[in-house]
């Protein structure tokens, strides 16, 4: 097959890095695999994967007409048989491409933690959790699978040797907290700050602990002055940013133990190095075997209290247990690294996308149901731009929507 893959961004992230990866997964399965995008830092990866590359502006309207029309010319140049697209902009601009182009499959990939009431109810998809999976089904998608995001685990070894403590000024001999991901408000921002206020609070106490922060973003002001109070309470460089790093491998393989969620928390376990996974409205948990499930079941993230309670002292408590019990870091480090070998390999998940792109390519495609769909999305997609307008000058929009409500609601999946 002849594959046309197109990220949503190209900053580094989680989602977008695992579009590549699986890019580069099905290239090898023996698939024509090209890359649609932006440009930014992750084009550097397209390269070093050896993918074809096709540029498209950085700034435009989402979505754009303007790419929608590259995009069908994509598809009559290079015999496209299936578009890929990540997230609602780019699906939306593969529909309006495929419209007079029967012979082309779209499909796409949500890893948000919703999926916008306008996405087209006719486009197969993956999503990234079951609960996110049922949701959709109830709202009326036809084909929705569940992949979670897949790890490297060649790549993203335990083995992997590193220089990063010594490059960034970090104690050798001090336990090291690692957080990598993008500093920004949605999901991120309570996490952060609560992880620079309980390793704070934990060097006031007497623990001998430190904190790398790798990433950057615009909530990065923020970040930074928890970090500096931290400091400044600890009497000591306890909490150190680092901002963007192209290749993070080395921030992983150098810490004791992740605090994260998501793709960046999966990626710390294939290291093989325990967990703390934080989320939004004081969400901390360690997994451990008897939390595992309800993270393979909602996803590597959490809303409320943990079984620690909530908060800050939620988080500095776990985050305490740890540190003073090496054996047990030792002990759910190997759990971590199983668990991503069993269940999220790169190859089994390129091997399910596979399957899917051939369903997607040679399954039924009625052309009344797709037209209406169509013009569903449309009416909804005019919506929402109204209602984000609205928002706009009132100064109360959000950046990104679908992350706004970690699952779509009930409610509105019965609409």
């Amino acid at each position: 097959m002849k594959v046309l893959v197109y990220p949503h961004a190209m900053e580094i992230g989680g989602s977008q890095l695992n579009a590549l990866q699986l890019a580069g997964a099905v290239r090898d399965l023996g698939h024509e695999v090209t890359v649609l995008s932006e440009p930014g830092p992750l084009v550097d990866y397209v390269r070093e994967l050896r993918l074809p590359h096709v540029e498209i502006p950085l700034h435009r309207r989402r979505p754009s007409a303007r790419v929608a029309r590259r995009l069908g010319g994509l598809i009559d140049d290079l015999g496209i048989d299936v578009v890929h697209g990540h997230e609602w902009p780019p699906v939306l601009e593969a529909v309006a491409a495929t419209a007079n182009r029967r012979d082309t499959a779209v499909y796409a990939t949500v890893m948000s933690m919703s999926v916008v009431p306008f996405f087209p109810k006719t486009v197969p998809m993956t999503v990234g959790t079951e609960e996110i999976r049922a949701a959709a089904i109830a709202a009326g998608h036809q084909r929705v699978t569940l992949l979670e995001p897949p790890v490297d685990t060649d790549g993203d070894r335990p083995d992997l040797e590193t220089s990063f403590r010594e490059e960034h000024g970090l104690d050798p001999a001090v336990p090291l907290l690692a957080m990598v991901c993008r500093l920004v408000p949605e999901l991120k921002l309570e996490g952060l700050l609560a992880a620079c206020d309980a390793v704070g609070e934990l060097a006031v106490a007497g623990r001998k602990v430190q904190l790398v922060i790798v990433g950057d973003g615009r909530s990065r002001p923020e970040v930074e002055a928890r970090a500096a109070r931290a400091n400044e309470l600890a009497g000591s460089r306890v909490v150190v940013l680092t901002g963007e790093i192209s290749d993070p491998r080395p921030a992983y393989a150098a810490a004791d133990v992740l605090v994260g969620q998501g793709g960046s928390a999966l990626r710390g376990m294939s290291f093989g190095k325990p967990l703390v996974v934080v989320g939004e409205r004081g969400f901390s948990e360690l997994l451990t075997r008897e939390t595992a499930p309800r993270f393979l079941s909602a996803g590597w993230y959490g809303q409320g209290p943990g079984s620690r309670g909530s908060g800050v002292p939620a988080l500095r408590d776990a985050l305490d247990h740890l540190i003073g019990n090496p054996g047990l870091r030792k002990e759910l480090g190997a759990f971590s690294r199983e668990l991503v070998v069993e269940r999220f390999s790169l190859r089994g998940a390129a091997e399910l996308l596979e399957r899917e792109y051939t369903a997607a390519r040679y399954g039924p495609r009625p052309l009344a149901p797709l037209a209406a769909d169509a013009a569903r999305s449309a009416a909804g997609l005019f919506g929402y731009k109204l209602h984000r307008k609205y928002q706009g000058l009132r100064g109360t929009a959000r950046t990104d929507d679908a992350n706004a409500n970690p699952v779509l609601s009930r409610e509105r999946a019965a609409r």
